[in-house]
Parts: structure tokens; C-alpha cells; sequence
């Protein structure tokens, strides 16, 4: 039997751990997003729901974060969710935004209607149309 390297040992334990691709959607920064995520009080367990736009995502492997942005009553409300904890049961794309960052903090300063990203399909047909009228 070849004996292995230390990084080697860490990376086939740390495969095991993570979550199967398919099980997450394909998502990027500034998609509203619903986080399904497991919440345990004492002896009982519910799923709680978190939607919001997605402002960054860190790390890579099983260390890869997300960070969710949302406001509630007129106060913005950040959460981290790690992408492969067990306690995550599901994530759901409910609209694709328009980002050109691959952070987007510059929204925490913004109130209002300048709060809002552009939604990734309309972008593209708002440009092309702008583009011909114009020329």
C-alpha cells in the first residue's frame, strides 16, 4: 500500500464531508436567494427560511461561505451560512441580479430604490435595445 502525504489524507477525508454538486443550484453574487436551514430548538428541529440577496461568497472546498443580506423592518439583517453544513437543507435561486463585483458590501450603504440590482435577462435585453435605438 503507497503511503499517502498528509494532503493528501485531509482531501479524502474533507471529500467525504462535502456536499454532492448536484445538490446545490448554480448561483452567484447578487441572486436573491432562499436559505432553507435547519434550526434546532431543544428537542425539536424546524427548517427556517432566509431570503435575500447574496453578497459574497468565500472560501473554497468544504471551507466555502456564503453571506445572505436582507431587511427587516427597515434594518438590514447579514447571515454567513456555511455552503456545505448539514444543518443547510436546501437553496433556492427565486431571481438572478445583474452584478458586475464579486462582493457586493457597497450595498449595505444604500437605501431605497438604488438598493435594488438589475435582474440578469432584463439587463441584457435593456442593453441591446439601448444599443440599436441610439445607433
Amino acid at each position: 500500500m503507497a503511503k499517502l502525504n498528509r494532503t493528501q489524507v485531509l482531501e479524502s477525508v474533507v471529500a467525504e464531508q462535502m456536499k454532492p454538486a448536484s445538490e446545490l443550484p448554480k448561483f452567484s453574487v447578487g441572486d436573491t436567494i432562499d436559505v432553507h436551514y435547519k434550526i434546532i430548538e431543544g428537542d425539536k428541529e424546524r427548517v427556517q427560511v432566509f431570503q435575500g440577496v447574496l453578497l459574497a461568497r468565500t472560501g473554497r472546498g468544504i471551507h466555502e461561505m456564503i453571506t445572505v443580506r436582507r431587511i427587516v423592518a427597515n434594518e438590514g439583517v447579514e447571515r454567513t451560512f456555511p455552503l456545505n453544513s448539514p444543518r443547510l437543507a436546501k437553496l433556492d435561486v427565486v431571481r438572478r441580479g445583474d452584478a458586475r463585483r464579486a462582493k457586493l458590501y457597497y450595498l449595505r450603504d444604500r437605501f431605497g430604490k438604488s438598493r435594488r440590482l438589475r435582474d440578469q435577462r432584463r439587463g441584457l435585453k435593456g442593453t441591446e435595445g439601448g444599443a440599436s435605438a441610439a445607433g
